[in-house]
C-alpha cells in the first residue's frame, strides 16, 4: 500500500470515528443505533467513539450552570471584589477541565461587535484556552501581547499565544518579538526604543482589557523550566517572598510587587493598569497560593478558576 493510500485510509477513519462519536454524544444514539446507522459492528463502534475521545475529535460542552458553582463564584466576588468570576465544575483528581470550561467565556468576550483590544499574558493555561475554543468571528478586534517571548538564548516561547488567538479570530495581532527581562539597563532601554516594540507596548497599556496566566513560583516555577530565569534568580525571588507572578512580573503573598532587579529588567507591561480590567486564567493546588496573592493585592478584576481552587481560596485558612 502507498503512503498517500495509508492517509486516505487514516483520514477516512478518523471521519467515521468522528461521525460515531457525533452521534453518540450529540445524537444520543446507542452503540447498537450507530452500528446500524454506519453499518459497521458495535465492537467497532465502541472502538470509533474511543478513538475520537482520545484524539480529541469531538468536545463536549454543558451550558447548564451548576448551582454550587454559581454559589462559589458569587462567594469569590464577595470575598475579593471581583467584578466577575467563573468556576468550572470539578473533573476528578488528575483532570484539568478549567480549558475546555473557560474557552467559551473567551469566545463570548470576542464575538462582541464593537471593536476592542484585548491584551494577552501567554502560558501553559492559555494555551489551552485558547486551543479549546471554537473558530469565533473577531476581526474587528485586536489582540496585543504584554509580555516578551524570547528567552536568554534567543529561543521563542512554546506558550506564546498571540498567533493561536489570531488563527481562531481573525484579528490583527501584536506580537513582543523581544525577550522577558532585559539583561542590563542599556539593553531594556534599547529594546523598548525599538519602533515595533513601542508600538505594541503603547497599544497593550490602551487595551480594553487583559487576559493573564497566574505563574506560581514553587521548585516548579514556569519561569524557570522555560528558561527565562535561572535556578539561582528563582531562588533569590522566593527568599525574597515572591508568591507568583503575572506575565512576568513578581508579587509577594500580598498582592504587592517586589522591588528587586528582576522586575527592574521587565521588557513588557505590567498589568493591571488604572481602569484596565484584568481577567486571570488559572487553577490547581500548586497555583492556590500565587492567585490567593493575585486576589489580595487587587490584581485581578475577574477570574476563571475550578472548583477545587474556587473552594481552597476561600477556605478558612484564606487571608
Amino acid at each position: 500500500m502507498s503512503r498517500a493510500n495509508g492517509d486516505d485510509k487514516d483520514r477516512s477513519t478518523r471521519d467515521l470515528a468522528a461521525r460515531a462519536a457525533w452521534l453518540s454524544m450529540v445524537g444520543g444514539l446507542t452503540q447498537d443505533q450507530i452500528a446500524a446507522e454506519l453499518g459497521i459492528s458495535r465492537q467497532r463502534t465502541q472502538r470509533l467513539v474511543a478513538r475520537a475521545t482520545a484524539e480529541g475529535l469531538v468536545r463536549v460542552r454543558i451550558d447548564h450552570p451548576i448551582a454550587e458553582c454559581l454559589e462559589l463564584e458569587r462567594a469569590l466576588q464577595a470575598r475579593y471584589g471581583l467584578a466577575q468570576a467563573w468556576v468550572a465544575p470539578g473533573v476528578g483528581e488528575g483532570h484539568d477541565g478549567l480549558p475546555a470550561f473557560a474557552a467559551p467565556v473567551l469566545e463570548r468576550m470576542f464575538q462582541a461587535s464593537t471593536p476592542q483590544t484585548f491584551a494577552f499574558g501567554t502560558g501553559r493555561t492559555l494555551r489551552a484556552v485558547i486551543e479549546q475554543m471554537h473558530a469565533v468571528d473577531g476581526a474587528q478586534h485586536k489582540f496585543v501581547s504584554l509580555i516578551g517571548n524570547v528567552g536568554p538564548d534567543g529561543s521563542a516561547s512554546f506558550y506564546e499565544i498571540i498567533m493561536r488567538v489570531a488563527d481562531k479570530t481573525s484579528g490583527a495581532h501584536y506580537p513582543l518579538a523581544i525577550p522577558v527581562f532585559a539583561q542590563s539597563d542599556e539593553e531594556l532601554a534599547l529594546y523598548r526604543s525599538l519602533p515595533h516594540v513601542k508600538a505594541a507596548r503603547d497599544l497593550a497599556k490602551m487595551a480594553d482589557m487583559a487576559i493573564v496566566g497566574i505563574g506560581q513560583l514553587g521548585p516548579d516555577a514556569p519561569l524557570r523550566d522555560d528558561g527565562f530565569i535561572t535556578t539561582a534568580q528563582l531562588d533569590d525571588l522566593r527568599a525574597a517572598g515572591a508568591a507568583g507572578e503575572l506575565c512576568g512580573q513578581i508579587f509577594d503573598a500580598q498582592g504587592k510587587f517586589l522591588e528587586h532587579p528582576l522586575n527592574g529588567k521587565f521588557v513588557g507591561i505590567r498589568v493591571p493598569i488604572e481602569g484596565m480590567p484584568v481577567t486571570g486564567i488559572g487553577g490547581g493546588p500548586a497555583k492556590v497560593p500565587a492567585i490567593r496573592a493575585a486576589l489580595a493585592g487587587r490584581l485581578l478584576s475577574g477570574l476563571i478558576t475550578d472548583e477545587g481552587t474556587a473552594r481552597a481560596l476561600l477556605s478558612a485558612d484564606a487571608t
